[in-house]
This record gives C-alpha cells, structure tokens and sequence, in this order.
C-alpha cells in the first residue's frame, strides 16, 4: 500500500463523502472502519432497517441514568458499518432550517450562513423529481420519494390537515413547517447510504484502500504538533500498529467516538487527561462537551383493523413482499417506515420547534419491547434542545467505554416543548380521518382531557433518542472551540473533524444530510470549490 495523503477514520455518512471528493481529485487515501462491510441485504432493502440496530454493525452507546428522565439511561445506537448511520437510518433526508445557519455564522462560525450551506447541499444531491433554486440534480447523493406509502401514514397526513396543518410537499424547500411525505434516501427501491452512492463511485480506483474491522486508538504527532499518522488497536490481540500519512488525518467517527480519539491522542481538558495520565499534546477544555440529541415521545393509537407493520416480517406475508422487492423493487420493503411527518411551530416562536416522525406500527426502543397489537406511532420530537450533556475517557484504553451523560430532559424547556407536541399528536388522532382507522389513544390516555403534569409525566418516563448526538467537537472562532470554522482542530495541524460532533448547535431536523453537507465543505476547504464540481470520473484523478 502506497502511503497515503490522507487517513479518514470512519466509513460512515461523512467519511464516506470527504472520501470520495479527496478521491475524485486524485489524491491517495486510506479510509478506515472499525465495522464490517456493507454486504447484508438489511440495509439495502429500505424497510428491514430496524434488524441491523443491535447488530454487529451497529454499537449502542448507553449513557449513564438520568435523572431528569425518570433515571433511565439514554441507548444511541450508531452505525458501524460501511455508510454508518446512512445505513442502518430511517433514510429522512431533511436539511434543517436557514436561521439554523444564520445562528451557526452568528456563533463564529464564520462562512457556515444559508448561502454556503445551500450551495454544498445542492452539489451534494441528485434528486429524482425536484430541480430548483433548492434543489441538485447531479450530486452522488440520490433522493426520492419513497416508492410505498401506509394507509395509516395516508390517514395521518389528512388527519394532520384536518387539525390545521398545511400540506407540504418539500419540507427542503422555501418553507419547512406543514405536514407531508418525506424525501428519502432512497433509489430504485433500495437504500441510497454513502456507501452506496460516494464510495461506490470511487471504489475501484487505484487511489483508494479500504480497510475494515480496523480500530483507531489515537492520532501520531511529530514535536511540532503534525500529524504523522494513526495508532490501531487488534481488538482481539490488543496488539497496536501504526500508518503513516503525507497529509492529513480526517475524523468522521461520530460525535461519541472523535472526542474519544482525540482525548487518547491528548487533545482533551488538561486535568482530565492527567487523571489518566495521558500526555497531554494540547489543553481543549471544551473536548466532549456540548453534546446534544433530538428526543421524541410516542403518541399510540389502536388501529381498528390489523394493517400495521406488525407481522409483515413473518410467514407468507413475509415472503410475498421478500418477492415484491427482489424481483420488482416494489411493495412493502421499499418503505422508509418513517414515511411521513410534519413540522409545527407550537411556541409561537415563528418557526417549527416540533417534528414528527410518524411509524405505521406500535414502536418501542433498544431496551424496551413495543406495545403489542396493531396501531400507529405519532412521535414528536423537540428541534432544538436546551439541555447539553458530555462524553469523557473512562480510561486510558482505548477499548473502554466512554462516560457518557446525554442531560436528557435536563432543562425544563425540553420538557414543556416535548408536552406541547404531545397535546397536538393527541389532536391529530382525534380528527375525523384518524378516527376512520384508529379506535381509540393508548397512551399517554384515553381519556380526552389530561393535565400537563400527567403529560410530562408521559415524556420522561417514555422520551428517546432520535439517535442525532452531535455537538462533541464544537466549532467556532473562539479560543474554547475544539475546531475552527475550516474544521482544523486547534491546537495542532494536519487533523481535521469531519462529522456532526463539530455543530455547535443542533439543526431543526435529521442529521444525516447536514452532516454529509460537513463532508462537503470539509472537501473544499482542502480541494478548493473548482476540484468538488460533480464532473464524470474520467475528468478528474479518479481515471
């Protein structure tokens, strides 16, 4: 293997991404993923996502209990797979809001306002129906909408409607709030992941070595603070290797695991480091902290009659739609699941404070069964939470867990957010096209009438992660910030942070296109703009 000019660790939605471009320009690089290949059909048939949650390409990180949320602990699952959350994720592609990033460039972040952004989503994107002033046509990226829609997710975008909403049939485009459909990632009935779609583009060129089931422990510098490489860890020997880089080393391993490799490498908070008697390279007080996540709570209905998801994975039925999708990419399995949803503005505010994602099946969590029976899930989920929680070393071993406090429901604020999608989920299953399907509220009650306290009751004994952390590598033009708005980390030279641990504040909606956005801006502040052109292959360095 050729030494590389750059070292991304993570194949996941950014790595990816940054690996393609870097690859397009003719660059050599090494990409790096502690999980297996993308190679079971779970991912690629949209609909079975849910099976690969709790895999082995998946891990589960799990907090310590909460108190503000009934003490429970919060379970983030995350991809560890080739694609990473692009491929085991509901498949939402929502961008968030302008005034998203507006506050972005008002918190330092200087050249992440609308404009930049925008532009980096569009080339980004190759959408299969909508070509405007929001929208590409030519990026790797392909979105769609989704080729099967529910009867109860039919019944849930009138009932929504009928209690007020307006209609939406672009929540990307010049407005977000009103209910409707979502986009996907999704292309000719299967999953669009990032591995399918950027690292797929570039997977046979010359330029490139993929290595799996490969575990990073900490980034190498040299005296004066450059990067020289990475350390692996064999997670069965525990025996450690090293590789050289030219250039740079890009982290996209998440927001609970690039704190984690940087605090090993000994940028992290100077007394912390010294408690576990690591060496320290570069005092970054604020290394972990400022980690954030979406909370939803479900709304259950009782459907009157036996059409829910439940069973669909079994017997017959199983097979009919196993055939539908392998020799039609049609039916059932090419459903995202989370088919529909709405944006609201319940404060006032003047802009959507709540999304809801909508499930045609009674759900549950990584560590609690679903209700049983059919039924319906309305969740809603707060956009910007107020609470703020942590990620610090357990120990000095890279194979050690994370101390990992998620602040679930720790402000008030969050709470109170959370009771007022509620009350409007409640609204919802009461209007007359939810009540045509549904026969009647399981919880938080069927009765019509509930006291706020009973609803925030209802939220912290039920709240979830969205599985959206972000926050751990803040950026910004403050001395405190771990990187800078080009996402070099401070401190040091030849690392940069590539992933959704660098959002300084959470966007108003899914991840998973923004942090791909991440990837892209990552690919010009080291390229320039000209070099990430969407061009054919034979072009640029990739022939």
């Amino acid at each position: 293997m050729k030494q590389p000019d750059y070292i991304v660790v993570g194949g996941g939605s950014a790595g990816c991404a940054i690996t393609h471009r870097l690859v397009m320009a003719g660059k050599q690089v090494l990409l790096l993923e502690d999980g297996p290949e993308d190679d079971t059909l779970y991912i690629h048939m949209p609909a079975t996502f849910v099976r690969v949650i709790g895999s082995k390409r998946s891990v589960v990180y799990e907090s310590e209990p909460q108190p503000e949320a009934g003490g429970r602990k919060t379970y983030v699952p995350q991809g560890r797979t080739l694609g990473g959350g692009s491929s085991l994720n509901a498949m939402v592609y929502i961008r968030g809001q302008r005034q998203d990033y507006e506050d972005w460039e008002a918190q330092g972040c200087t050249g992440w306002g609308w404009d930049n952004v925008l532009a980096a989503f569009k080339r980004s994107e190759s959408h299969m129906r909508l070509s405007n002033e929001y929208h590409g046509t030519e990026g790797p990226l392909k979105v769609s909408d989704t080729r099967h829609r529910h009867p109860l997710t039919l019944a849930f975008i009138k009932g929504a409607q009928e209690a007020g909403l307006n209609y939406s049939d672009d929540f990307n485009g010049e407005k977000q709030e009103g209910v409707g459909f979502y986009h996907t990632t999704t292309f000719n009935g299967r999953r669009g992941s990032t591995a399918a779609t950027y690292l797929a583009a570039v997977k046979g060129s010359p330029k490139l070595t993929i290595k799996t089931g490969c575990y990073v422990s900490r980034v190498l510098f040299d005296a004066n603070k450059k990067a020289t490489g990475v350390e692996i860890v064999d997670k069965k020997s525990g025996e450690l290797s090293q590789i050289a880089v030219k250039e740079e080393v890009i982290l996209s391993a998440g927001a609970l695991s690039t704190p984690k490799i940087l605090m090993l490498s000994g940028i992290g908070p100077k007394q912390h480091l010294q408690e576990h008697k690591i060496k320290l390279l570069h005092d970054a007080p604020q290394m972990g902290q400022n980690y954030q996540d979406h909370l939803e709570v479900s709304v259950y209905g009782r459907s009157k009659e036996p059409n829910s998801l439940l069973g669909n994975d079994q017997g017959l039925k199983a097979l009919r739609n196993g055939f539908e999708w392998v020799f039609f990419k049609s039916g059932l399995l090419t459903s995202n699941v989370v088919e529909s949803g709405l944006f609201a503005d319940t404060s006032g505010c003047g802009r959507p404070d709540i999304q809801f994602h909508v499930i045609p099946t009674l759900m549950g969590d990584v560590d609690r069964e679903p209700v049983e029976g059919h039924g319906i899930s309305l969740n809603p989920c707060f956009l910007r939470p107020k609470s703020r929680g942590f990620a610090k070393l357990r120990s000095a071993n890279p194979l050690d867990s994370m101390i990992f406090e998620s602040g679930a429901l720790k402000e008030q604020a969050d709470v109170d957010t959370l009771v007022r999608g509620v009350k409007l989920a409640r609204k919802i299953l009461r209007t007359p096209s939810m009540k045509a399907v549904v026969d009647h509220e399981l919880l938080p009650s069927r009765k019509d009438e509930v006291s706020d306290a009973e609803l925030e009751k209802h939220v912290r004994q039920f709240a979830k992660t969205v599985y959206h952390p972000v926050g751990t590598c803040r950026m910004g033009s403050d001395e405190q910030a771990v990187v800078d708005p080009t996402l070099k980390v401070n401190g040091v030279t030849g690392v940069r942070v590539c992933d959704a641990s660098v959002m300084p504040t959470l966007v108003s909606g899914n991840t998973n296109a923004p942090t791909i956005m991440i990837a892209e801006r990552c690919a010009e502040f080291i390229l320039g703009l000209e070099a990430c052109a969407n061009r054919p292959s034979s072009q640029r360095g990739v022939a």
